[in-house]
Parts: C-alpha cells; sequence; structure tokens
C-alpha cells in the first residue's frame, strides 16, 4: 500500500479524500498545518506528499519551495488546490512541484494522476528511460557530463544539482543529441502521456533547466527551441562559456 501525506487544513476536504484514496490502496496521513509539514514528512517518510495552497501557518507554495530547496522531500510533489490560476500553476511547477491539480477534479482523474506519479517515483523513472540509463555509460559533450547510474550531472567541474525530473529530461533530450523532440514526444517518453495541445510542463521545464545549465534565458543556444516543432539538444555547444 502506497503512503501520502496530505497537507489540508480543511477536516471536511481532508477526510473525504482521505476515505475514497484509502478505498483504492493508498495511505493518506492529513496534517492540518503548513508549518508542521515538513516535521511531518520526515517522521512519515511518504510514497508521495500532497499540498494544498492556503495553509495555516506556511503556505502551500512556501512549503513546496523550501521542501525542494533544502532537498528535504525529492519525491512526487503535488498541489491540490481550488485556486484556478495559470500563474500559480507555472510558479508551482518553477518551483519543483509534480503537478498542479484542481480540486473540482473528479476523483477517478485525482486517482489516476496520483497513481502515475508514484509509478514513475517507484521505477525512479518510466521504463523506457530506465531501460536506456541501464545500459548506457556517462555522456559527454564538452565540459558537460551527464552520469546515469549516479543520477549526476556536472558542468565545467561543477556539480550540478537536478530534481528527477529535470535529470529524466536532460537525459531524455542527451539521448537524442541533435534531433529534434516535439511536447508529445517528451511527455510519452518521461510520464507516458500523449499531449493534450495545453499541457505546458514540458515547457517550464526546458526553462528550468536551462537556467541550470547556464543557457541563455532569451537565445538558447545548448537547448534550441525549434519553431513550430520542439526542442533540440545541440550537442557541441558545451564548451562556449
Amino acid at each position: 500500500m502506497n503512503r501520502i501525506v496530505f497537507v489540508e487544513d480543511d477536516p471536511d476536504v481532508g477526510s473525504l479524500i482521505a476515505a475514497y484514496l484509502s478505498r483504492h490502496d493508498i495511505e493518506v496521513i492529513v496534517e492540518s498545518r503548513g508549518d508542521r509539514a515538513e516535521a511531518t514528512i520526515a517522521a512519515v517518510s511518504p510514497d508521495l506528499v500532497m499540498l494544498d495552497i492556503m495553509l495555516p501557518g506556511k503556505d502551500g507554495m512556501t512549503l513546496c519551495r523550501d521542501l525542494r530547496a533544502g532537498k528535504s522531500w525529492t519525491g512526487p510533489l503535488v498541489l491540490l488546490t481550488s485556486l484556478d490560476s495559470d500563474m500559480n500553476h507555472i510558479l508551482a511547477l518553477e518551483m519543483g512541484a509534480s503537478d498542479y491539480i484542481l480540486k473540482t477534479t473528479p476523483p477517478a482523474v485525482l486517482l489516476a494522476r496520483l497513481r502515475l506519479h508514484l509509478r514513475q517515483a517507484g521505477s525512479g523513472t518510466t521504463d523506457a528511460v530506465a531501460a536506456q540509463m541501464q545500459v548506457q555509460k556517462p555522456l559527454c559533450f564538452g565540459t558537460l557530463s551527464v552520469d546515469p547510474v549516479n543520477r549526476q550531472v556536472t558542468l565545467g567541474g561543477d556539480s550540478i544539482p537536478l530534481s528527477t525530473a529535470d535529470f529524466d529530461l536532460l537525459w531524455e533530450l542527451a539521448t537524442h543529441a541533435g534531433t529534434i523532440l516535439n511536447r508529445d514526444a517528451l511527455l510519452q517518453a518521461l510520464r507516458g502521456v500523449a499531449y493534450d495541445g495545453l499541457d505546458r510542463s514540458i515547457d517550464v521545464a526546458i526553462s528550468r533547466l536551462r537556467r541550470k545549465l547556464l543557457d541563455s534565458a532569451t537565445e538558447p543556444y545548448r537547448i534550441k527551441t525549434i519553431r513550430n516543432k520542439g526542442y533540440l539538444f545541440a550537442p557541441h555547444a558545451w564548451d562556449m562559456p
């Protein structure tokens, strides 16, 4: 049985979701305060963390940022909120959230999305990407090294800390260096879902990856945007300053 810590201050919402998920073999530990959440997560060691945004003590966005920045939680982290805001959605993904789900989402869809994140976390990544990593040696492009066994990335001799999702995205791009990959191909490889025409999570993740790998935000030359086609990892761009 999987275990989730759900940080939610509304007892009715917390109990309803906990009861529904428990019928599907997911144990839910509800924490009502944001400022106690980190201690609860550390004590429970769950498989997934789910956060509301409006919380007493510490809001969900701040909690997401602190958990990721301090690396106290590197597993799946989902925001479940009633705030239907594109800005909040983008900000959450930028801060390292795995998903942003509205409370109006049907329970069966919520369950499916949580199971997707739990499956990916259980295997470390999708089966296809994992299989590649098992047989591949570190990839080197100039001053960039991507080690799939130790899941380490160095650039110019400096270690680059990446989340699980960011590393998987970089690996997928690097193993297809010089090839244009569109959003659908990346989502299929990394999350096993098709691109629905609206999901911008790949775009946000690419922007985050560029920033960490010192690519240009305005004129990227290492991970290029090919208009109306997708993204291209440039194999010969890693010796440039």
